[in-house]
């Protein structure tokens, strides 16, 4: 399941391309894995920095939140956000698939049910860039607004596409779900977005209730605390 939402209000987002300014970017391979090295080309954000972590701090605030995001990953863990570069010489990242278990710098493991994507640049400022989802059917390309982030998979194939003018800056981050599995996760979002919309049209009611308690019974068998 792809999911697109928007996450970061026009302040929020403006306060972010401020911290961006005259950031310490670094070589982006100092954090791939021994297959994803071969293919990564871009910079990221100093780790450690001041402006890496404000921008964490702004970016958890803000998934903390968003019901689109609590519904649709049900997060257990969420690895601390990241952000990366796409420019000049580093203006790529090949096909690749993320390692299933994500060490954080306090020592925390996080398995990598779910890989988020967040965009800072606006999209007509930069040629290239998609991030492209390689799936069963045909990939999924995905190139979003500023301040709007993209939910998939972490088991999936994915790459960013050369970027050819301008720079691409995003924040990337993993998340381990409560519940593991992937249908189980769409079905109760199927269901979460249905009674949002049996609440809108008729309000509360025995039925809704007996719906909500249905969700809730679901989740309570599915779910890792």
């Amino acid at each position: 399941m792809l999911l697109t939402f928007q996450l970061l209000s026009d302040e929020e987002l403006r306060e972010a391309r401020r911290l961006l300014e005259g950031a310490e970017w670094v070589d982006g391979r100092a954090t791939a894995g021994t297959q994803a090295v071969q293919a990564k080309n871009n910079q990221q954000l100093a780790k450690g920095s001041e402006a890496a972590r404000a921008l964490q701090a702004l970016l958890t605030r803000a998934l903390e939140r968003s019901p689109r995001f609590l519904a649709a990953a049900l997060p257990r863990k969420v690895f601390p956000p990241q952000f990366n570069r796409y420019s000049g010489g580093t203006n790529f990242y090949g096909s690749h698939v993320d390692n299933a278990i994500r060490f954080a710098e306090n020592g925390a493991r996080v398995r990598t049910d779910l890989s988020c994507t967040v965009f800072f640049a606006d999209p007509d400022s930069y040629d290239g860039g998609e991030l492209v989802i390689h799936g069963s059917g045909t990939p999924q390309r995905v190139k979003l607004p500023a301040g709007q982030a993209v939910l998939y998979p972490g088991t999936s194939v994915h790459e960013v596409t050369p970027v050819t003018r301008g720079a691409r800056v995003a924040s990337f981050f993993w998340i381990e779900s409560m519940v593991r599995d992937p249908e189980q996760r769409r079905l109760l979002l199927e269901l979460d977005d249905a009674l949002i919309a049996l609440r809108t049209e008729h309000g509360e009611s025995p039925s809704t209730i007996a719906l909500t308690g249905t969700y809730h019974n679901l989740l309570r068998m599915w779910a890792e605390t």
